[in-house]
């Protein structure tokens, strides 16, 4: 939005409508000893011409994806998203820079909600899907609250190996709850989680147990068991899952997980710059009323006519406060809607082959990375990432990776100290033989493998 500056009379007549004489007056309720009285050191004024080539260098600093050859992982990947899901989000009646979330949203809105939910529930094998979260983080941490208040119980078990963003933005949530959250170790030779550590942490005081399958090392884990000896303790299993592996692998439901929660990114959202992103919600029936965010539900008007409506909303603003259940204020709808779109170009069978494209191609990458010498750190099994030992510090070779046109990453020392020599990578379907292939030379090369 262009800037247009306040003249003096603009000024005069603000302050006469404020009743003061001075601007400092507006600032007289902050101590003196926290106001700033010295100019700060800034440069000279410029043009404006200058202004916008300043602003244009300053842009160009920025690499695009589209210049780099992806390997990140870590719950954002570098997916192929069909031309069908910009033109529908696009449409003028779709894209707005304002998400409808009162009752009075109109029916087409309505209804991709509630094909978005439908899709979530036929994705995870779960009854129950609200109208998507912020983000797979906060998805997590409004879980362990509803499990929380759910069980009436005030600790969380969350796996060690499970993402570490979900894992820091839960302990906010819960930080003024009186819910402690407590880590389960992962194992050090599968990067699995510690089953029998878990069974040993788990008492009457356990709200939940939650896994992340694969979790965030990229390791399969064993969903049915851990699930088991949550509900032997009385506690709910939460399921973080990544949506692109449920083409292939078990959905929650299968191995009776009551809260399923994930980053809804690859369904058709381009990685950005880490956002905007879309929290996938689902669960069990019996937990409806107590789940945050809103529902959409499918029902006929006065005349018998097809129509959707606003079902449920536990937001404070639309029911008593004293009842709800969450403080969300809205949803990632444009985002909510990509997902649908993707999942209705894809159907059963092309989600299933994008998983399978993804896992055979990372398997590759893990291959030929061992072929020169790089070491696995975990042994367990793994579908599209995976975790290599490189020698020195990953940080770096990192950045000197990007450097030369590939974005690979992240480096496991920023969240686990004990593994700063180890590296995530990921390969999905968008990477062809050439680039793997270029990659492994380049790994090759400055690492002195």
């Amino acid at each position: 939005m262009p800037w247009a500056p306040h003249s003096e009379r603009d000024r005069r007549e603000m302050l006469q409508a404020l009743g003061v004489d001075a601007v400092d007056a507006l600032f007289a309720g902050i101590p003196e000893s926290l106001r700033a009285t010295a100019m700060p050191d800034l440069p000279a004024p410029i043009t404006e011409m200058e202004l916008r080539d300043e602003a244009r260098r300053l842009a160009a600093c920025n690499r695009s994806l589209d210049e780099l050859v992806c390997f990140a992982g870590g719950g954002i990947y570098d997916r192929f998203i069909p031309a069908i899901v910009g033109s529908v989000t696009s449409r003028p009646e779709f894209a707005t820079c304002y998400t409808p979330y009162q009752p009075e949203a109109s029916q087409g809105t309505l209804q991709a909600m509630f094909e978005y939910q439908t899709m979530i529930c036929e994705l995870t094998g779960m009854p129950i899907a609200n109208a998507s979260l912020y983000d797979g983080a906060t998805a997590m941490g409004e879980a362990v609250l509803m499990a929380a208040d759910a069980t009436s119980r005030t600790r969380a078990l969350m796996a060690g190996a499970l993402s570490p963003a979900a894992r820091q933005v839960t302990r906010t949530y819960c930080e003024a709850t009186g819910i402690e959250v407590v880590e389960v170790p992962w194992d050090d030779a599968s990067g699995q989680t510690d089953l029998a550590a878990l069974e040993e942490m788990l008492g009457d005081d356990v709200a939940c147990v939650a896994v992340q399958q694969p979790n965030y090392f990229g390791a399969l884990e064993e969903m049915a068991e851990a699930a088991s000896l949550a509900h032997e303790a009385g506690a709910l299993f939460i399921a973080m899952v990544e949506p692109i592996s449920l083409g292939v692998l078990a959905p929650p439901g299968e191995y009776d997980a009551d809260l399923v929660v994930g980053e809804g990114q690859p369904l058709g959202l381009a990685p950005g710059f880490g956002g905007p992103l879309l929290g996938l919600f689902a669960c069990r029936e019996e937990h409806l009323r107590r789940m945050p965010g809103r529902v959409v539900g499918r029902s006929v008007d006065a005349e018998g006519k097809l129509a959707y409506c606003l079902t449920l909303q536990t937001r404070e603003q639309h029911i008593r406060r004293g009842r709800a259940t969450s403080n969300i204020c809205t949803n990632q709808g444009l985002c909510a809607l990509a997902a649908a779109v993707y999942l209705a170009a894809m159907g059963p069978e092309g989600l299933r082959e994008v998983a399978l494209l993804g896992a055979g191609r990372a398997h590759e990458l893990h291959e030929l990375l061992t072929d020169t010498g790089l070491q696995p750190r975990f042994g367990g099994a793994f579908l599209n990432e995976f975790v290599v030992r490189v020698p020195g510090d990953a940080q770096e070779l990192v950045r000197e990776l990007c450097g030369r046109g590939r974005l690979v990453g992240p480096a496991l020392g920023r969240d686990y100290p004990e593994l700063s020599d180890c590296l995530l990578l990921a390969a999905t379907e968008r990477r062809t033989r050439d680039e793997i292939e270029g990659l492994v030379e380049a790994v090759r090369r400055m690492s002195d493998v």
